[in-house]
């Protein structure tokens, strides 16, 4: 929130509750000063992709009617920061459509998505919406990038981004065996339902080598 948005929000948290009025002008002042550095990486409103909506006047309307205590910042910082950090673990990182051979960007371009989604100016990508599979030319980037460098998801597990690790090319086509029948993209399945994450099965393997044309599988 901005300085302004900050204001607005004291002003309503004294109107419900005089108590936090302050003493004269320079109080205020100092009080405002608190507040907007404390809240300044907090949304006044936000989308949830689970359907719920953040309002910073609500958290504080709610703790004003459920606490005995006088409200501080801190009462607002601390769920938003629940609220930020659920978006985030509902977040599947899109692939970038930066380089995978140009480090800085690809790095970059993740974190820029990061930011807009935890910000709210993006919608979060769920793994609900990818349950069908990528799209086909999706699919046909994961089989030509392969797996990411492991110095780049090093960089990126610094600032807390999981980025799942793509080994395998035959990924880019459905598996065919009946008890798996994993999506472009996905990986196979055991028969109880758990990823297999060292291999494919052979039948995927060798459904994308007859996908494959002449000078891809030279």
């Amino acid at each position: 929130m901005n300085r302004r948005e900050v204001a607005v929000l004291l002003a309503y948290a004294v109107k419900l509750d005089p108590r936090s009025a302050p003493a004269d002008q320079g109080a205020a002042a100092e009080v405002l000063d608190q507040w907007a550095d404390l809240l300044a990486d907090v949304a006044a409103t936000a989308e949830h992709p689970g359907g719920r909506h953040w309002d910073a006047s609500q958290v504080v309307r709610h703790h004003i009617a459920t606490s005995p205590y006088p409200i501080k910042p801190a009462d607002v910082s601390r769920p938003w920061w629940a609220f930020k950090r659920d978006i985030l673990d509902r977040h599947t990182d899109p692939t970038p459509q930066a380089d995978p051979d140009d480090p800085a960007s690809y790095r970059a371009e993740l974190l820029g998505t990061r930011h807009a989604v935890a910000t709210g100016a993006v919608p979060a990508t769920t793994y609900r919406e990818l349950t069908g599979g990528p799209a086909p030319d999706v699919a046909a980037r994961i089989a030509r990038i392969g797996e990411m460098p492991r110095h780049l998801r090093e960089q990126l597990a610094e600032h807390g981004i999981g980025v799942r690790r793509v080994r395998f090319p035959e990924l880019a086509v459905d598996c065919p065996r009946t008890n798996c029948r994993a999506r472009k993209g996905m990986p196979c399945k055991r028969p109880s339902g758990a990823e297999l994450r060292s291999h494919t099965h052979d039948q995927r393997q060798a459904a994308h080598a007859a996908a494959l044309t002449p000078e891809q599988a030279a």
